[in-house]
């Protein structure tokens, strides 16, 4: 069940990717939003390299090698999720519409979801996933 549930959050999230591609509104001409898109970019890098050479898996599922708290996991449990729900409402600010506060939506409903697959997933995998959790926010440092 648990891995049916976060392969709906990643359809999500792919869904409304695309949905931004497909309207042409992924990218924008406005600095600002650029500038977002460039570090949500970043940081998605970053979140990658600290992961190594651990594999993407479509259903939340820890990797062998266990639970990585450095590098941006220091600051945030799911960077990898803030980058790309970071991209996609910066795309939104750059072409404001239904559509795309729509598109936005679903990304970030489909990273919700997938963080909470993930999390019911390292919580069973790590004993140490709880106090990490306690001192790390998942995606806004001090937030949320």
């Amino acid at each position: 069940m648990l891995k049916m549930l976060s392969i709906f959050g990643y359809a999500l999230m792919a869904g409304g990717a695309v949905g931004f591609v497909v309207t042409r509104t992924i990218v924008s001409p406005l600095p600002a939003v650029i500038a977002v898109q460039v570090a949500a970019f970043a940081l998605m890098v970053w979140a990658r390299v600290t992961f190594k050479g651990r594999s993407f898996h479509l259903s939340a599922e820890p990797t062998e090698g266990g639970l990585v708290t450095t590098g941006p996991y220091r600051f945030i449990r799911h960077p990898i999720y803030t980058a790309v729900c970071l991209f996609v409402w910066a795309a939104f600010f750059g072409a404001p519409s239904r559509i795309t506060a729509l598109l936005a939506l679903l990304v970030t409903a489909g990273s919700l979801v997938r963080i909470g697959c993930e999390e019911r997933c390292l919580l069973r995998e790590f004993p140490e996933y709880t106090a990490y959790a306690r001192r790390t926010k998942r995606m806004v440092p001090f937030l949320f």
